[in-house]
């Protein structure tokens, strides 16, 4: 198993960039796929972005394109999400998720697919 925290959430105005982090601990990280997904209240979770363990390949919601960025450094163990532009309806949790021992260059936009998730970390853009 992967234990996974994410960091970096906060309150930023409409326009504004964060940068959120996932490290994770477990000896799997570097051959899993790594997604974030994210919740707005009221609403189910969504797929924001993923990225493949060799970290080649990466795809993203159509509201995270040209916007947002995931990127990994696998001798960290940390994954991260660059947001830019950010706009109010981006305000959620977000939770970094690892599909464990994936094929190197695949990534996956379905929660369910996902074997590990953190706890989240509170995004609010305002306007």
């Amino acid at each position: 198993q992967v234990q996974l925290v994410e960091s970096g959430g906060g309150l930023v105005q409409a326009g504004g960039s964060l940068r959120l982090s996932c490290a994770a601990s477990g000896r799997t990280f570097s051959s899993s796929a790594m997604g974030w997904f994210r919740q707005a209240p009221g609403r189910n979770r969504e797929f924001v972005a993923a990225i493949s363990w060799s970290g080649r390949n990466s795809h993203y919601a159509d509201g995270a394109k040209g916007r947002f960025t995931i990127a990994r450094d696998n001798a960290k163990n940390t994954v991260y999400l660059q947001m830019n532009s950010l706009k109010p309806e981006d305000t959620a949790v977000y939770y970094c998720a690892a599909d464990l021992d994936t094929n190197p260059e695949f990534s996956s936009e379905y929660a369910e697919e996902y074997d590990s998730w953190g706890q989240g970390t509170q995004v609010t853009v305002s306007s």
